[in-house]
């Protein structure tokens, strides 16, 4: 009986609850953090220590665009900027009137004469270009560089005068009636019409045989100036091929078949194995026997 008794009172009841400690206590909501607010501290606390830094950059940037701009100066700012930048022109380029007057002053200075030819070039005044040029050359007549930039002024002013004489020619040709339904040549009829003067013609040719015979004779003179310039850069470098090429070329253009066959023979010695070889070689037979129709000499041989 005790031990059941003992067992009985051990049992808890089934109603009964857990005794909660005493000291125990409910826990605590964790706090929300903040972040936006800690964000905007961060933001405004940057903003306060680089505040000063901030404004003195903008400050720069609104003058710059003043300058940019040309506010109050009168002038029209980026855009003039732009365009001396493809015109090739500057502000503090020197002027052409300011080159020209330093080779008046200074006409033995071949420096000032380089910068005026090299400035008159750039403004497509190439007749003027190549008379400066002319005198730079003259003071250093061992620039080849210089000497070439005029053999190329002279084969560009030759062009521009054949293209002129074409012109006229077609437009003499394009407003001059034709003979082709004329009478029999030979006929009294004939000999009769073309003694007669049309006044069409007439007037078309003197308008236009000036224009056609000047442009013919520029371009024959330089044809021959610029044979002349390559002539002066060979005799400078004998031994170069290329140098060699370009002259038979120039006097070939020029008619000058002697030194033509000269150039192109001296340049198949120098370079047997370019690739223009076979060109040269055309050329030189082409040359070698229109100089014995003209001469009526034998084949020239081959130095």
């Amino acid at each position: 009986m005790a031990r059941g008794t003992q067992h009985r009172k051990r049992r808890p009841q089934a109603n009964a609850r857990v005794a909660q400690p005493a000291h125990s206590a409910p826990a605590p909501k964790a706090k929300r953090v903040q972040h936006q607010k800690w964000e905007d501290q961060l933001f405004f606390a940057r903003l306060r220590n680089h505040g000063k830094f901030l404004w003195y950059l903008l400050a720069v940037a609104l003058i710059a665009a003043f300058v940019l701009l040309g506010v109050g100066s009168g002038s029209t700012g980026i855009s003039t900027i732009v365009q001396n930048f493809f015109s090739g022109t500057s502000a503090s380029a020197k002027s052409l009137s300011s080159l020209q007057k330093k080779t008046v002053e200074q006409p033995k200075n071949a420096a000032a004469w380089l910068a005026y030819a090299n400035a008159l070039q750039a403004k497509s005044k190439l007749d003027e270009a190549a008379a400066a040029l002319t005198t730079y050359t003259t003071l250093k007549p061992s620039d080849q560089n210089a000497l070439r930039q005029l053999a190329a002024i002279y084969l560009h002013r030759a062009s521009d005068w054949q293209t002129i004489y074409n012109e006229q020619s077609q437009r003499t040709q394009a407003v001059v009636p034709s003979s082709t339904l004329g009478p029999k040549s030979g006929t009294p009829l004939s000999n009769a019409v073309n003694s007669l003067t049309s006044p069409l013609a007439s007037a078309v040719s003197s308008s236009t045989s000036a224009v056609t015979s000047s442009a013919y004779q520029q371009f024959a003179t330089a044809l021959s100036q610029r044979e002349a310039t390559w002539k002066k850069i060979a005799a400078l470098a004998p031994k170069d091929a290329s140098t060699q090429l370009s002259l038979a070329q120039a006097a070939q253009d020029a008619s000058d078949t002697k030194t033509a066959i000269d150039g192109y023979k001296a340049y198949l010695k120098l370079a047997p194995s370019d690739s223009g070889v076979p060109t040269a070689k055309k050329a030189l037979k082409q040359l070698e026997a229109s100089l014995k129709a003209s001469t009526g000499t034998g084949t020239i041989k081959n130095k």
